[in-house]
């Protein structure tokens, strides 16, 4: 019930900021209560409800391949921030407008079309150290905590969001009033979020020292920078839209040349003085000591441009929107091996397997070893009519890394292509491994309902759709399905153990929404 009247409490609150004007105001001091607000329990739940409602309305881009990047990105960054301790999640959304933004329990969105704005992976990540330097110092606490001094507006705010759901009517997923209120959520997640100049400020020097420390070139923040400024006096001149990123986090030529300032500071800098990764700042100690050779290498993760390409296809409006960009990259100059990739993923999602197999193969006798470009030739082998070609080179890659997610869900896929009992078994045990960490995985729970219709086991795969349906935000769905799953003559002992604990488990969220008036519209017009 607590989880419950969290969400609606940060829903009202949210609409509400998007009314609130920034206000220049000083930090709080240490005794600021802030960090009472709500506890770091209440903040993960808030997290998880609204990742959960932005999935619903398929806001969010889940892609094992780009899920894993980011999160490699992400992790190592928050691991060298100065909160190492903070718990965070890192999701994608396919939007292409160039936006950022972070919301309670260390969530941080990233919009595909700042991915595809970046020259390279330093600017991506000075944009998510920012973000993050935004969760560690309490910014998205104080900008609720101020929202709720102001209790006409939260009233507003809510009696709008109940005419908006009543207005919605009999449809659920694609109802424009209840998708507006979604809209309303995320961008009150950046106006909650209208940022006083001193969070900016101080974001933007913790997150220098954050790209110091892991490795990243610090002068990558002012960069990105200079270039979001640029675009915002192109919009002056009428030719495109403001930036998203601009109405929340306003760059003026000030903050450019603090981060540039801020930069060379660090590059002069004697080793330790700001706390880098491998340096110790021990004065008993000799300057430059390295404490342990496990500080991050230089150079990014490696697969950013790739990440880059298959963006730019995933975000597209239709494959064929994706191909012809890439016919005018090459005609504005060629195309890299990383856009080349790009386009075979834009053939292959065109459903032209033979013509993406064939670039596919060129680049792999460049790149013999690349994970990305194995798993797109198995694909296109395998839509080709190669069934045995496309599982050999997926058992190939499950012999190297049985518990690597992007090939085990790639592969499943694949075989619930394939439709048959004996496809489907398979690609329940090639997802068997992963059962143990994918509680929270909507897509993994996805797939392995998938793989069970097929295998003819309605048990495992009743359990795995009420998952997803849960993870995306519907719960009461979740709470049918699992009712109606225990009903069934081959529930076993364990199965109905494991169906029951879920039950007690949701139950108290669907009658608490139920409560507040909330039900699934879907399963209102049975």
């Amino acid at each position: 019930m607590r989880r419950i009247a969290l969400f609606t409490a940060a829903l009202t609150l949210a609409i509400a900021s998007v009314c609130a004007p920034a206000q220049e105001s000083r930090l709080p001091d240490i005794g600021s209560s802030a960090g009472t607000l709500l506890s770091p329990t209440e903040q993960e739940e808030y997290g998880e409800m609204f990742l959960a409602q932005l999935r619903h309305y398929d806001y969010i881009l889940e892609d094992p391949l780009i899920d894993h990047w980011l999160d490699t990105l992400g992790t190592r960054l928050a691991a060298n921030s100065d909160q190492p301790g903070q718990p965070f999640t890192f999701f994608m959304l396919r939007q292409r407008q160039i936006n950022a933004f972070a919301t309670l329990g260390g969530y941080i969105g990233v919009n595909a079309g700042l991915v595809l704005e970046a020259d390279r992976e330093d600017e991506v990540a000075a944009v998510l150290s920012h973000e993050i330097a935004h969760v560690t110092q309490l910014h998205v606490l104080r900008g609720v905590e101020r929202a709720q001094k102001d209790q006409l507006p939260i009233l507003l705010g809510m009696l709008g969001a109940i005419v908006a759901a009543q207005a919605a009517g009999g449809r659920s997923g694609d109802n424009a009033a209840q998708a507006a209120i979604i809209s309303a959520m995320g961008l009150a997640q950046q106006r909650q979020i209208d940022y006083t100049r001193s969070n900016e400020h101080e974001a933007d020097r913790l997150g220098i020292q954050t790209l110091s420390r892991s490795r990243y070139d610090t002068q990558a923040m002012a960069d990105f920078f200079e270039k979001m400024l640029v675009a915002s006096r192109t919009n002056a001149a009428g030719y495109y839209d403001t930036p998203d990123y601009l109405m929340t986090h306003p760059v003026t030529t000030t903050r450019i040349g603090e981060a540039k300032s801020r930069s060379q500071q660090i590059a002069r800098a004697p080793a330790g003085y700001f706390g880098d990764v491998g340096r110790s700042d021990n004065p008993l100690l000799p300057g430059g000591f390295a404490l342990s050779s496990s500080a991050p290498a230089a150079g990014g993760t490696g697969d950013f441009e790739f990440a880059r390409e298959r963006l730019r296809v995933l975000s597209a409006d239709t494959a064929s929107a994706a191909i012809r960009e890439y016919r005018q990259l090459r005609v504005a100059g060629g195309l890299s091996p990383a856009q080349r990739y790009g386009h075979a993923i834009a053939l292959l999602r065109d459903n032209q397997s033979a013509a993406a197999a064939k670039h596919l193969t060129e680049l792999l006798d460049e790149r013999p070893d690349h994970l990305w470009l194995k798993l797109a030739l198995g694909q296109a082998e395998a839509r080709s009519g190669k069934a045995e070609s496309a599982d050999a080179i997926f058992n190939a890659l499950l012999r190297q890394g049985p518990h690597n997610r992007a090939v085990a869900l790639t592969y499943a896929d694949v075989l619930g292509e394939r439709n048959t009992v004996e496809a489907g078994q398979r690609a329940q045990a090639v997802l068997r491994p992963l059962l143990g960490r994918s509680a929270e995985d909507a897509v993994f729970h996805r797939t392995f309902a998938r793989a069970s219709d097929i295998a003819g086991d309605p048990v495992r795969a009743g359990e795995a759709h009420a998952e997803a349906a849960f993870l995306s935000g519907r719960a009461e769905q979740a709470l049918v399905q699992l009712k109606t799953l225990k009903k069934r003559p081959e529930v076993d002992y364990y199965a109905r153990a494991r169906i029951e604990s879920r039950i007690a488990a949701i139950t108290p969220i669907v009658l608490e929404l139920r409560r507040q008036g909330i039900r699934d519209e879907d399963l209102r017009r049975r």
